[in-house]
């Protein structure tokens, strides 16, 4: 079994969080899912509803058949991904490499050690009366989104934090009642977020992005960072 390392500084666990998609076939023992799922549901939550859902699959058979049906939702988009344009910030060495690993995983979902689905009970519609129908459905679907991916966000910190790798996906979404099916979530579930969970067979890296300046500006459009490279 890979030993377990000691928590990581806060910050250089944010910026070493890359995604990770392929993983050593070493069990990952359940104090330390424990603590993954103890980071996750000290996450904000609208309402303070808690409504969230998370299905901890290890079983290598039922891992299996959600992998299965991770592959079949992959292969509809595949072509999308294949002639996708790459970034700009990207070097085509950099981009070719992103392809291939998420293209690993689309095949390979079911062999990582842990499968974490995440899922939510379905609410009610809101009627907010006297607000336009369509602006209606997109608040109420970034709120329900916002009671999710703060969760997901600290699965992917905690889990770099103890030494272990993952990477938020969600082509499941596409065959989302053959998913359902597989674990026998009920009609009033709906499910969100698929992460994979292993020890990386590669090491942490600063993850690169792009320059302040060019994604963050300052009270109105057109006005950047001030001290943005």
């Amino acid at each position: 079994m890979v030993s377990q390392m000691a928590p990581a500084d806060f910050f250089e666990v944010i910026h070493s969080a890359r995604a990770m998609r392929r993983f050593k076939a070493d069990s990952v023992p359940d104090e330390l899912i424990t603590q993954i799922l103890e980071a996750a549901v000290s996450a904000p939550s609208g309402g303070n509803a808690q409504d969230w859902l998370f299905v901890i699959i290890t079983d290598p058979e039922q891992r299996r058949r959600v992998g299965a049906v991770y592959a079949k939702a992959s292969q509809m988009v595949r072509p999308f991904y294949s002639n996708a344009t790459k970034p700009a910030h990207m070097t085509e060495a950099e981009y070719q490499r992103l392809k291939s690993s998420g293209f690993y995983l689309h095949e390979h979902m079911g062999e990582a050690p842990v499968l974490i689905l995440v899922a939510a009970k379905k609410k009610a519609p809101r009627q907010y009366g006297g607000i336009d129908a369509a602006v209606e459905a997109r608040n109420q679907l970034c709120t329900r989104m916002a009671s999710i991916y703060p969760a997901v966000q600290n699965i992917i910190l905690a889990c770099r934090a103890l030494g272990l790798g993952t990477v938020l996906t969600t082509n499941h979404t596409l065959c989302e009642d053959e998913m359902k099916a597989v674990i026998g979530l009920p009609e009033e579930v709906e499910t969100f977020a698929l992460l994979p969970v292993g020890y990386p067979p590669d090491n942490f890296g600063g993850v690169r992005r792009k320059p302040l300046g060019e994604v963050v500006i300052r009270d109105r459009w057109g006005n950047s960072w001030p001290g943005a490279s």
